[in-house]
């Protein structure tokens, strides 16, 4: 398996809150990963439309295994996130990652949201710090 899906498998395997939302990965490579969810009721607010909470957990998380990918620890240390259109029960979301910067202490990544008519629910600015520990696996 690559280097890149061990890490993220790794990273899944132990979080808890993505397995709750339903989280599936669909690619992930050096810099980059995709993932989809789905929308159920309970993720929705009193207006009936998906707590912004939930639609900035699926792109941070995104952020993460993207970061990660390349081998080295990294923590998310600045994010900001613009909503563009409702989304509510039932929406199917894929979360898109761009790197668009890296150096040896911080990368820059930019997480398109879409629903499933592949219209931009929301706009992810998330940069990481690069600690100094690589990921390791036991043999």
């Amino acid at each position: 398996m690559e280097l890149e899906k061990k890490i993220v498998n790794q990273m899944y395997t132990h979080d808890a809150f993505s397995q709750w939302l339903g989280i599936e990965i669909l690619e992930v490579s050096k810099g980059f990963c995709k993932l989809q969810m789905k929308i159920r009721k309970e993720m929705t607010n009193g207006f009936s439309i998906a707590h912004g909470g939930i639609v900035y957990s699926l792109a941070d998380t995104a952020l993460a295994f993207a970061a990660n990918t390349r081998g080295i620890q990294s923590i998310s240390i600045d994010n900001s996130i613009l909503y563009s259109k409702k989304v509510t029960e039932g929406d199917l979301l894929t979360a898109s990652v761009k790197e668009t910067s890296l150096s040896n202490k911080n990368g820059s990544y930019v997480i398109t949201l879409t629903n499933q008519n592949s219209e931009e629910v929301a706009h992810f600015k998330g940069v990481v710090y690069r600690t100094a520990k690589q990921w390791s696996f036991k043999k």
